[in-house]
């Protein structure tokens, strides 16, 4: 069973990122993560969501083309072998199966989690299940998040997975530039979501809106920041690393883009 909590073990700090939206066409952005994953001194690390900007099943792993996914694999596994990783699906990536979780050997959460350290506990969540004012895209997360709806994809053939996530980011693409106002989570649920999971800070990802946030009531949000190594300028690589002492945002993208 998905567990809701994660106990991180001993730790000074844990990070957490989201929002990679890795993809063959991105090779400077995968690069600047590979080199975060091997620099970084052994930690828990917590990935929330969007990882990769799409995911049409972990039997893609096998395919001849799919050369850009297993290098990524590759420096995920390491980074699992020399210290905990945990991970919870986004919107791009909520496919990721069994055989992705059992290669990499991360823990897989259920969103939202809670995330416990030594000092302290906060909740943590991708973002757009709470984004209740995007109508247009609730819909259509019922329906991909639906046991049928992924029995159907998964059945079809890797070609026909791939024109259809092709269309799906078309129409997507399309309605993003039509919009005048982006969609965030909501406060009240979010208000809400804390004090059910008895946290003070809660952090996610999904808006590409980086932030920290005064909830009231002694309530915090800080949003994580997408990446962006490839097309951006300047170029946007972030950590966010929870110490006893606080959030602290740290750039990891690569010094003079």
């Amino acid at each position: 069973m998905t567990p809701m909590s994660w106990l991180t073990g001993p730790c000074d700090h844990v990070d957490f990122i989201s929002d990679l939206h890795l993809q063959a066409t991105t090779p400077r952005t995968a690069q600047a993560l590979f080199d975060f994953l091997a620099q970084r001194e052994p930690a828990p690390l917590v990935v929330l969501g969007d990882l990769f900007e799409v995911w049409i099943g972990d039997d893609w792993l096998s395919h001849a083309e799919a050369g850009f996914e297993r290098n990524c694999m590759q420096a995920l596994a390491q980074a699992c072998s020399q210290s905990p990783v945990a991970w919870v699906c986004g919107n791009r990536d909520f496919l990721v199966g069994e055989q992705v979780h059992q290669a990499l050997g991360w823990q897989a959460l259920k969103d939202p989690s809670v995330v416990i350290a030594a000092f302290g506990r906060c909740l943590v969540t991708h973002g757009d299940a709470w984004c209740l004012s995007d109508t247009g895209y609730m819909a259509f997360r019922n329906e991909v998040r639906s046991v049928a709806w992924q029995s159907r994809f998964l059945s079809q053939d890797l070609n026909e997975r791939l024109n259809a996530a092709r269309h799906m980011r078309e129409q997507s693409q399309a309605t993003q530039a039509q919009r005048t106002q982006w969609a965030d989570v909501d406060l009240a649920l979010a208000r809400a979501q804390l004090q059910a999971h008895g946290c003070q800070h809660l952090v996610h990802g999904h808006t590409h809106q980086p932030a920290d946030q005064d909830l009231g009531q002694g309530l915090m949000r800080h949003v994580l920041s997408d990446w962006d190594v490839d097309q951006a300028r300047p170029a946007r690589a972030q950590v966010l690393r929870w110490r006893a002492q606080g959030y602290e945002r740290i750039n990891v993208a690569p010094a003079g883009l």
